[in-house]
């Protein structure tokens, strides 16, 4: 796997030790275009002969998390969460209940709304989540969502 990053500083930086599944599950975070599953992340890792149970894997994920390397991200009511690299960019999905399908928005609905709601409430706001949620083209032309 190629970096395009220098992992080793970023966790060195979060004093991290740099082992080949960090490094690894980094490599994999980055060249993902959308979010991932743990279980994903898992089955690469197999891909590359690196021996690793999935508690193993969950638990490097939840390192990474704490340490900001990494971003969970949970869709809608289910437990399952997703991963993705940190890019320190603020963004938010359209996410498609047919496919699972995540389309990252190049903007932020939110920033108007945001400033208002301090100014109104004094509160400081640090950060925002949204995910909106609903039914892309393509399972739109195969009939989705059904009709009531």
């Amino acid at each position: 796997m190629k970096n395009k990053t220098d992992h080793r500083a970023d966790l060195r930086q979060k004093g991290l030790k740099n082992t080949k599944r960090r490094m690894a599950i980094l490599e994999i975070l980055e060249k993902q275009t959308q979010p991932v599953a743990a279980e994903q992340i898992f089955m690469e890792l197999n891909r590359y002969d690196l021996s690793i149970s999935m508690s193993t894997v969950y638990r490097e994920l939840d390192s990474l998390v704490n340490n900001n390397l990494a971003l969970k991200i949970k869709i809608n009511e289910s437990n399952k969460a997703l991963y993705e690299y940190n890019r320190m960019i603020h963004k938010h999905y359209l996410v498609c209940l047919g496919c699972k399908k995540m389309i990252s928005l190049d903007m932020c609905p939110l920033k108007t709304y945001e400033e208002k709601l301090q100014e109104q409430t004094h509160f400081i706001i640090t950060d925002h989540k949204l995910n909106i949620y609903g039914y892309c083209p393509e399972c739109q032309a195969k009939g989705l969502p059904p009709k009531a």
